[in-house]
């Protein structure tokens, strides 16, 4: 655990990444070593990576072949081995773990600790089944994954950390879930496309921040990749009010922020929605 730790700081990365496990390694050590020699590693500190941080830009049904089970494998080893290296809490967007149905995989979204151990593990619900008017027209995500069926919310020091992917986003009864856990940050590891991105990617996180009155901490893969598929980069942080409090747009890096404990703390008191909210919310499964 870090020392001295002051107010906690949010970072996200964004990355282009290829269907390389070992490429996209070293490319995100490259882009940790940059952000924590400009910020320092002496406070409470969450990295959020995009969706498929490892492995994009091929065949979906290509990771069957490197699979691991949770808890186990190289790609777990060096994730951890991340975190330790560089003191700080790391979202490792999803990777493709082993699933009990045959021929498919869970799209698990991992958070390891500065210790390198791997504290908890949420797999992507909503699976992205739809039509989309760019080059790639068809996305099935379900012929190979499996949906997860658990809401994950993990406490850290300042951090309340609620997990979520890509088209989660657009279900905000997960994220009211997440909020009645007691989540203060939620994390969108994302793959959005470029066409989808464009059109609701800022005023859907805009609105699930201002809705849960958290911070929304959402890293992006961004460009054209190996297999054509676009996607839509800005990775941002919107803060409790629903304000953009740092952007990437285009291009690979990171953006970083404190959090600020009081800023929540005035949203919800001003504006009580939580204890306002007349409506539960279940998993529908």
């Amino acid at each position: 655990m870090p020392t001295n730790v002051s107010k906690a700081r949010l970072s996200a990365i964004q990355m282009h990444s290829v269907p390389d496990v070992d490429e996209n390694l070293q490319a995100l050590r490259l882009i940790l070593i940059k952000l924590v020699s400009e910020f320092g590693n002496n406070q409470e500190h969450l990295v959020v990576l995009p969706e498929a941080c490892l492995y994009f830009g091929g065949k979906d049904k290509a990771q069957l072949s490197f699979c691991e089970d949770l808890g186990q494998g190289h790609m777990q080893a060096s994730l951890a081995q991340l975190a330790k290296d560089f003191s700080i809490y790391l979202l490792a967007g999803t990777i493709p773990l082993n699933s009990d149905e045959a021929n498919k995989f869970t799209a698990s979204s991992l958070l390891f600790s500065p210790q390198g151990e791997c504290l908890s593990d949420y797999q992507k619900i909503h699976l992205f089944d739809v039509d989309v008017d760019d080059n790639e027209k068809s996305y099935r995500e379900s012929l190979f994954t499996t949906p997860g069926e658990k809401v994950v919310m993990t406490q850290l020091s300042s951090i309340k950390l609620g997990m979520s992917v890509c088209y989660d986003l657009r279900f905000p009864e997960l994220f009211r879930s997440l909020r009645v856990l007691g989540a203060n940050v939620i994390a969108v590891p994302a793959a959005f496309t470029k066409v989808t991105g464009n059109a609701h990617w800022q005023p859907l996180l805009q609105a699930r921040a201002i809705e849960n009155q958290v911070y929304m901490v959402a890293a992006g893969q961004v460009g054209t990749h190996k297999n054509g598929k676009q996607t839509y980069g800005h990775s941002m942080i919107v803060n409790p009010w629903g304000e953009i409090v740092a952007i990437k747009e285009e291009g690979t890096g990171y953006i970083s922020i404190e959090l600020e404990p009081e800023l929540i703390s005035k949203a919800r008191a001003d504006i009580p929605v939580h204890t306002h909210n007349q409506f539960s919310v279940t998993l529908n499964k």
